[in-house]
Formats: structure tokens, C-alpha cells, sequence
């Protein structure tokens, strides 16, 4: 699980830069090296950083529920 974690990190850190050239630049880094937003492999990688978001919810909900249990406690 651990690892997983790591991977999706990864992969929503490289299309947060992604966004950032498309916002600055107009220049989509992930098109521009396989092949355009139409080519498989660039959907495909679009496809794994949005799953990587959503499996980052999973953690994040969870650190909420762990707030809320410590602020009980105390």
C-alpha cells in the first residue's frame, strides 16, 4: 500500500507540472512526447493521474477522521 501511495504521488506531482506548463505555457508536456492528447499512450496517462487523485482521497479523508478522533481526546 505503501508503494502504491508513492506512485500515485508521483503521478498527480507530474500532472500538477503538466498543468502548469499547459497554464503558462499553452504547452502540454505529456502530449508533446507521446504523441498528442489523442495518442493512447498520452490518454492512458491522463487516465493514471486522474486515478491517482481519487485513490489520494482515501488518505485524506482518512487524515480528517484522525484530526477529529485527537480533537475528542483532548
Amino acid at each position: 500500500m505503501h508503494a502504491l501511495n508513492i506512485i500515485t504521488l508521483i503521478l498527480i506531482i507530474v500532472g500538477g507540472l503538466n498543468w502548469l506548463l499547459v497554464g503558462l505555457f499553452q504547452f502540454d508536456l505529456v502530449a508533446a512526447i507521446f504523441g498528442g492528447q489523442e495518442a493512447v499512450v498520452s490518454r492512458v496517462i491522463y487516465i493514471l493521474v486522474g486515478l491517482s487523485a481519487v485513490w489520494q482521497l482515501i488518505p485524506l479523508f482518512k487524515s480528517f477522521g484522525e484530526d477529529e478522533a485527537l480533537a475528542q481526546r483532548h
